[in-house]
């Protein structure tokens, strides 16, 4: 079983002060919310800012480890004349933790994995539906079926819309024992979600496990009828 190193437990603090200056910060609130990598002119436009002065932030984001640096050209564009790859901004997939005293959540949740999956599926059934209780509870104190994006947000998962429609989820809050635990995660987080729209009466979408990059193993479609 693969357990996490310990980490001082201040060693991010650095990282969030960095974020206590108010364009850096809607810079950053930025770049995640897209979900691809971002541009300096495209960055500059939607937030008003100028670009020398965006470039700036960015490059102090990147320094802080709160966003990573790629180099592509913009979509459409390639072959001879398509000009040099651009510095882009992107959320690294790596977590950034800052707390004191000293907290581990993420070992003792991975010894828990692990004994939910040596106890067989029965232990992983009861989970699951444990999973799914707790998420009918989470849904039934939403106002509306309105709110479900809301409360998801509110759990950490980022959802976002597709072209097609289908609600995807940007993030999860469970990386760090999905890494070791892929199957046993997913299946909580379907169920977890699933329980969520219960609640919520969102009887017309299902929770469907479909992993892409970057994203939940989840995702959220109308239910076919």
């Amino acid at each position: 079983m693969s357990r996490p190193s310990h980490a001082d437990p201040l060693g991010d603090v650095a990282a969030f002060a960095s974020l206590g200056d108010a364009r850096r910060r809607r810079l950053y609130d930025y770049v995640v919310a897209q979900r691809r990598p971002v541009g300096r002119d495209e960055a500059a436009g939607a937030l008003g800012l100028g670009r020398p002065l965006t470039a700036y932030h960015l490059d102090k984001l990147v320094e802080a480890n709160l966003l990573d640096v790629v180099f592509s050209r913009p979509e459409g564009r390639s072959g001879p004349g398509a000009g040099r790859p651009a510095k882009r901004y992107v959320r690294p997939q790596r977590a950034l933790v800052a707390h004191t005293p000293a907290r581990d959540y993420a070992f003792v949740a991975g010894i828990l994995a692990e004994a939910v999956d040596r106890g067989g599926p029965e232990t992983a059934d009861t989970a699951r539906e444990l999973a799914r209780e707790q998420g009918r509870q989470l849904g039934a104190a939403l106002a509306s079926e309105t709110e479900l994006e809301a409360g998801l947000a509110a759990r950490g998962y980022q959802p976002h819309r597709d072209r097609d429609g289908t609600l995807r989820l940007g993030n999860c809050p469970f990386h760090a024992v999905a890494a070791t635990h892929r199957e046993l995660v997913c299946s909580l987080n379907e169920a977890l979600v699933g329980g969520l729209l219960e609640g919520a009466g969102a009887t017309d979408q299902v929770a469907e496990l479909d992993p892409c990059d970057g994203c939940c193993c989840v995702a959220i479609r109308p239910r076919q009828r």
